[in-house]
């Protein structure tokens, strides 16, 4: 058997069902709309950065870091549609649970449009994260459908090419939209983009999990299936590792915004340097999907937390001799290097904690997203908090993160 080639043999009522897979011929329109439903998450956060000012002034936000909480607060709520739309994706279908995640996100949209309070913007905003976690959940438990191992770590990788190319545009599509109209025409214009993928959804895909593999949704059935997700030491490991990392993220994205334009004055610019450090992320996965079946994945994130622990600590005396304020370039040729290695780590984590579970998929990816996005959403907020116009809680916490990664990732056996 080829390595592109995976055949995957399962009984059922004494049945035999054969899914032929070639991953050299994997559908493109699958792939792109894999990543167009995963981006509407970082498509509802990073396409508000430029106009979180704006947002300030108009919903008479008086602390800087309070605005924080227009990414938080979406995230916090992806957190808990994640621990539901897996069960509901084992027990009714993956297409179901997207359907009724998209309706919640929608709602959100036009709160968030409507809001004349911070309260109601907070609000909306965690309708949307609610919402747009079935896209992410779900998602991952249609390509586990379809794929295992290194093959879907190299499929993952092939998504994020695609879905990596959001942030990088994202702040400049909000940007565009300020340019011709308000604020509140950046969540209109996500709710249209929901809409579409929608209905791509529903006529340009059909449904991955068969009925004959699907599980009844019950508490007990939950219970169970978190009950092994956790009990799983390989699992469990890397689900904390990837919250952590994501965590890095977390801080990252709520401070952008205040680093580069209130810190550094970009002004404007600011799209242009947020999207010229995103596209790393996309170079590395482009890399990953072809070092992935060579090096395998768990190795690649040995090397990739390595390289963010030795350039952290090569940077942080300069940082520190700078008074948390580095020169500019100085600045994006760290974060380059950094953010090409979370491109290393975001597809490789996932596959890597969802492995063991594949007959139990949408429960464990449920239970995996869940707590990773609150490990995130609390690293990161705590880290974004200390933020007093200097870059160094920052990279504090990306040394933090790296070095509790390595350290676990090095107890798991293969």
């Amino acid at each position: 058997m080829s390595d592109s080639k995976v055949y995957l043999i399962a009984n059922f009522n004494n049945e035999t069902f054969i899914q032929y897979l070639d991953t050299n011929k994997v559908s493109k329109q699958f792939i792109a709309l894999m990543a167009l439903l995963i981006s509407l998450t970082a498509l509802s956060i990073d396409s508000v950065l430029p106009a979180m000012s704006y947002i300030a002034n108009d919903l008479d936000i008086v602390s800087k870091n309070s605005t924080q909480y227009i990414i938080s607060s979406l995230i916090f709520g992806m957190s808990f549609g994640l621990i539901f739309f897996g069960p509901f994706s084992d027990a009714y279908g993956r297409k179901n649970s997207v359907y009724i995640g998209g309706f919640i996100y929608v709602m959100g949209c036009l709160l968030s449009l409507v809001s004349l309070s911070f309260e109601v913007m907070l609000m909306g905003r965690f309708l949307q994260g609610l919402g747009s976690a079935s896209c992410r959940v779900v998602t991952s438990a249609m390509i586990r459908d379809k794929y295992e191992g290194d093959a879907m770590a190299k499929v993952m990788s092939f998504i994020m090419i695609v879905f990596v190319m959001v942030p990088a545009l994202a702040p400049s599509i909000g940007q565009i939209i300020l340019l011709v109209s308000g604020w509140r025409s950046i969540f209109l214009f996500m709710l249209l983009l929901s809409l579409v993928a929608m209905v791509w959804l529903r006529y340009g895909q059909s449904e991955t999990l068969i009925k004959e593999k699907r599980i009844p949704l019950s508490i007990d059935n939950i219970l169970k299936g978190a009950k092994e997700t956790l009990r799983h030491k390989k699992t469990r490991t890397y689900m904390f590792i990837s919250g952590l990392v994501f965590g890095s993220i977390v801080s990252y994205i709520s401070l952008v915004q205040q680093i580069f334009q209130d810190q550094y004055k970009l002004g404007k610019l600011f799209p242009v340097m947020f999207g010229s450090l995103a596209i790393f992320i996309g170079i590395s996965s482009f890399v990953n999907a072809r070092w992935v079946e060579r090096l395998g994945a768990k190795k690649i994130c040995i090397r990739a937390l390595l390289v963010i622990l030795v350039v952290t600590v090569i940077f942080l005396p300069y940082c520190f001799y700078r008074g948390g304020h580095p020169f500019l370039l100085a600045l994006w040729v760290y974060f380059a290097i950094v953010f090409f290695c979370f491109g290393l780590l975001f597809g490789n984590l996932s596959s890597l904690a969802l492995q063991p579970m594949g007959h139990i998929a949408g429960v464990a990816n449920s239970v995996i997203s869940s707590l990773q996005s609150l490990i995130a959403v609390f690293f990161g907020s705590f880290v974004a908090s200390q933020y007093q116009g200097s870059i160094l809680p920052l990279l504090l916490g990306f040394l933090i993160s790296a070095a509790l990664s390595f350290g676990l990732i090095k107890t798991i056996k293969n």
